[in-house]
């Protein structure tokens, strides 16, 4: 199967992009240099599109009468409409994306744990919450990928924040060749995939593709892609994703030596038990549907939900950059 689905994602500006920080730094990602060749990015800095220069004096979120005002303690000017403004505006103004990365504890872009102060003041901070910018992005885009720079250190969000981007990236291909071969297509390629995510949902899904009542494709796609966004809204469990593995192994265990199961069953325990990722056991399943020359799983997408280049098996399990 050839992917040539290309993720667009929306990206603080400052991680990696342009040294655009308070401070006048750029913070070195290494997921966005590697997302690069394979996504199309859409860089922003809401601070400085709201006016404010780099460098520049640092801004918080205060609390005010229950709400989250955006004050710069310097000068003591309050910023929120202006990046309330901004924030609706660019949004408004964006196209069909499917992914954000985020500064963490960013005061505009944070998408949580962001600092909440009781005051401009030489004070400890009370509470967390959300970025203006960062909240607007969540409030709109519950569906999307949706992660700071911090967390995606950690391999298994990173892997689960791959996933979802090229399938949500399939899916807006899919819309765009308005064809109900193209829909059918997507169900078929992506059925284990969804099915490690929601099985419930991915049985409503397959009616909905059968379309038995003749409804207009238009509606057959949107009825589909909101439950697609079900289906994708919870990471995949392991024992869901063992499931399909044990399904896929199936394919092939009445042509595999003794030795070969017990290889691929002491892998499998080894990802039950948290020792080494999905990744690892379903390239033991590649190898497999290689080598018998299984077609229908060659084309499954929970086999390669995203590039090869971008598996790195490395896990500083903290939320900072890398």
């Amino acid at each position: 199967m050839v992917d040539t689905a290309k993720p667009v994602i929306v990206a603080s500006k400052c991680l990696e992009f342009e040294p655009c920080r308070y401070n006048g730094q750029v913070i070195s990602l290494k997921i966005i240099r590697r997302l690069e060749p394979y996504v199309t990015f859409i860089p922003v800095c809401p601070e400085v599109e709201i006016g404010l220069g780099v460098p520049r004096n640092p801004i918080r979120l205060v609390s005010s009468n229950g709400q989250s005002r955006l004050i710069q303690p310097a000068t003591g000017v309050d910023m929120t409409e202006e990046m309330q403004g901004f924030s609706d505006k660019f949004l408004d103004a964006l196209p069909e994306v499917d992914a954000f990365i985020l500064k963490s504890g960013s005061p505009s872009c944070g998408s949580k744990d962001v600092k909440i102060y009781p005051s401009t003041g030489k004070v400890a901070a009370t509470s967390k919450g959300s970025g203006l910018f960062g909240g607007a992005v969540s409030n709109r885009y519950p569906h999307l990928a949706i992660e700071d720079e911090g967390r995606l250190n950690n391999f298994t969000i990173r892997e689960r924040f791959l996933t979802k981007i090229f399938a949500l990236a399939r899916f807006r291909e899919t819309k765009a060749a308005r064809t109900t071969k193209s829909l059918v297509h997507y169900h078929t390629v992506n059925k284990l995939l969804l099915m490690s995510h929601n099985q419930r949902e991915i049985r409503t899904m397959g009616q909905i593709v059968a379309n038995h009542e003749h409804r207009p494709l238009a509606e057959v796609v949107g009825d589909y892609e909101n439950h697609l966004r079900q289906a994708l809204f919870k990471s995949a469990k392991k024992t869901s994703n063992i499931n399909v593995i044990l399904h896929a192994f199936g394919h092939f265990s009445k042509q595999l030596t003794s030795a070969e199961k017990a290889f691929f069953l002491d892998n499998l325990a080894n990802y039950r038990t948290g020792k080494i990722p999905l990744s690892s056991v379903q390239s033991v399943i590649g190898a497999w549907i290689v080598r018998f020359k299984d077609d229908y799983l060659n084309e499954q997408t929970f086999f390669k939900p995203y590039p090869k280049d971008l598996i790195e098996i490395s896990d500083s399990g903290k939320a900072r950059s890398y």
